[in-house]
């Protein structure tokens, strides 16, 4: 019986996520993802045509994801940043992949139209949400606040040695996610403040 490809093609997806996400593009193993998937190796490149290929259609994947849980920045930034901290704390894959791309050599992102209009449409929507007039000058922002809560991810040692051990309990994390969106909302509170006085 022949297997549905977008089936055979999810499953592929599935499993290059868990495996990159664990060894980066440069360490991950073809025919682990393969035997992962229950597929064969020849299926991998008759689908992706690479592994570089396939890297990229897992991260493209996990944005959608992203857009689709979190959402556009909106007035309320301190609720759309406690969002993207539940993101991250939820699916750490997402910030385990972009370190392993930026460590492998990564920051030119070849071949990542979708990414760069991805990251466009955010930088609109949070010139929008605070008031200024153009995506560049909201970008910062964006960046700030994507660091400020994907960093625990990318450093549980350091949250637990500078924010103890509680950090690591729900009420502890928690805490943090307030104390995320709080700083955020004060931030873009300041940048609004500036904007009304021009």
């Amino acid at each position: 019986m022949s297997r549905d490809p977008s089936a055979t093609k999810a499953s592929l997806l599935a499993a290059a996520r868990v495996e990159f996400a664990a060894h980066g593009a440069a360490g991950a193993r073809v025919d682990r993802i393969a035997e992962r998937a229950g597929v064969s190796k020849e299926r991998i490149y008759g689908y992706f045509g690479s592994k570089g290929k396939l890297f990229d259609a897992v991260l493209d994947e996990v944005l959608d994801e992203v857009m689709e849980f979190v959402g556009a920045p909106g007035k309320d930034i301190g609720e759309y940043v406690r969002r993207v901290h539940d993101f991250h704390r939820e699916r750490p894959d997402l910030v385990r992949l972009l370190v392993w791309e930026g460590m492998q050599g990564g920051g030119s992102c070849p071949n990542r139209q979708s990414r760069v209009e991805h990251y466009v449409r955010k930088n609109r929507a949070m010139a929008d949400a605070i008031g200024l007039d153009s995506a560049e000058e909201a970008a910062p922002y964006l960046f700030m606040f994507m660091a400020l809560c994907s960093w625990p991810v990318v450093v549980p040692q350091i949250a637990r040695l500078v924010l103890g051990e509680e950090v690591d309990t729900d009420e502890g994390r928690e805490r943090l996610k307030h104390h995320i969106g709080d700083f955020a909302e004060a931030a873009i509170g300041h940048v609004r403040e500036q904007q009304s006085r021009v």
